[in-house]
């Protein structure tokens, strides 16, 4: 018998991505942001990849100088490398300067980063403003560094460069826009780096598929805060005009929870679209305050910029003790993990699309059999999809939009994109 050819879903298309991209030594500067980048344009030819000049004055921010590394570790006095870069990059501080010496244990202590309370993971730390060098290890390698001298050697540099981010703006009927933000910044970390810009990729491909797009997305892969930062900075003016509605998309490829943190001011369109499909897609999402911020909601949602921006994840960051270790490897996402966080924004921008105020046609109960939308035999579905139909005009008064409608008759909204569709083509609404 022959073998059944199996299709690759889009959680192992995902998974793969993150996979490749797993080994790359990422900064909010740097090489490892450019061969980020450069993958995801192969995939999708819509990304366009900008430079900025370190100096660059945003706001009050300055483009810091470029970082990138070949090669860092520590050894001892028979010169195995204890402490090696190229066996995991979470091994360095990010954005460590050069240094070739000479220590004594107790001169590297003062230099070496460890968790005592997860004596197994390395710790992520970075120093992206002050000048410094760091190494980072296990708690329990640590315990193992014996009293002797060691040789430690960071092969960096830290000079002018640029910033590097990408961008894909993709038209629709409205120059009205929906923000999608995702960070490519963090080294090998799987869910707090990389599910982010997979899924974000993923759901760029299915609205560059879409035949009409009501609303002009603008999605954008940068370094978290100062990308952002720097990206306002040359895009304030339109997007104040025109955002509508977006989304920080982080921490998405897990299949512990689903989460969500809301906007600056908690009640925008994004808002109510994010609790709403959330209700219906996992009952027990957690829910956090704007208080509780801590990726790029910060920045777009910040005093004197406002935009309704909020945050859908799976478990947030910093709520799982995996987060901004190296046990956030590989093994903590998920194709299912990844393709649950894709498919639930993915309905959140499907209901914001339909969302608009709809109003009937006809005054009183319209004649929907002699317009084919009555059913001649009832059964248990076609007397749900009746009630809906029934309900939704009953509410489609001009003065309620869909996510009203629904919340008012206890209905997904998207359930009830179809009935819009079959009352849109009888002239009804």
């Amino acid at each position: 018998m022959a073998k059944k050819e199996t299709t690759k879903s889009l959680g192992d298309e995902m998974y793969a991505r993150c996979h490749d991209l797993f080994p790359i030594c990422r900064s909010i500067t740097g090489n490892g942001v450019r061969e980020t980048l450069k993958y995801l344009k192969k995939i999708l030819s819509d990304i366009n990849i900008h430079e900025v000049p370190s100096g660059t004055k945003a706001f009050d921010w300055n483009v810091p100088n470029e970082w990138n590394i070949n090669d860092a570790y520590v050894a001892d006095e028979s010169g195995n490398r204890i402490i090696d870069f190229k066996k995991n990059n979470l091994h360095i501080v990010g954005y460590s300067e050069p240094v070739d010496n000479i220590l004594t244990l107790e001169e590297l202590q003062k230099h070496l980063y460890s968790l005592p309370d997860q004596p197994d993971a390395i710790p992520y730390i970075t120093s992206y403003y002050e000048r410094r060098w760091g190494f980072c290890l296990s708690e329990n390698q640590r315990k193992q560094l014996k009293q002797q001298k060691y040789r430690v050697k960071i092969d960096s540099t830290l000079e002018p460069g640029h910033l590097t981010y990408g961008e894909i703006i993709l038209p629709g009927k409205s120059e009205r826009e929906i923000l999608l933000s995702t960070y490519i910044c963090h080294p090998s970390m799987a869910n707090n780096e990389l599910s982010g810009p997979v899924v974000t990729l993923a759901l760029a491909q299915w609205l560059s598929s879409l035949s009409k797009r009501k609303y002009t997305y603008r999605i954008v892969f940068v370094p978290e805060t100062i990308g952002s930062i720097v990206y306002l900075s040359r895009h304030l003016e339109k997007m104040k005009k025109n955002t509508v509605a977006g989304y920080v998309i982080t921490c998405i490829g897990d299949n512990r929870s689903y989460s969500y943190l809301a906007s600056r001011g908690g009640n925008t369109l994004s808002d109510r679209v994010a609790r709403h499909v959330l209700s219906y897609h996992d009952s027990n999402y957690k829910s956090y305050s704007y208080l509780e911020r801590g990726s790029d909601e910060r920045q777009f949602c910040s005093a004197g910029i406002n935009l309704p921006v909020c945050s859908i994840m799976r478990t947030k960051y910093g709520c799982y003790p995996e987060y901004h270790t190296s046990l956030d490897d590989m093994s903590f996402i998920s194709p299912d993990g990844l393709e649950g966080g894709y498919q639930v924004i993915k309905k959140c921008l499907q209901v914001l699309e339909a969302n608009e105020v709809y109003k009937m046609k006809v005054n009183c109960e319209p004649q929907l059999g002699k317009r084919g939308l009555f059913p001649t035999i009832g059964t248990k579905k076609t007397t749900k999809n009746i009630c809906d139909m029934m309900n939704f005009i009953a509410y489609a008064d001009g003065s309620n939009d869909l996510l009203s409608i629904a919340e008012k008759t206890n209905v997904y909204a998207g359930d009830l994109i179809p009935v819009i569709k079959k009352l849109k083509n009888t002239d009804l609404v």
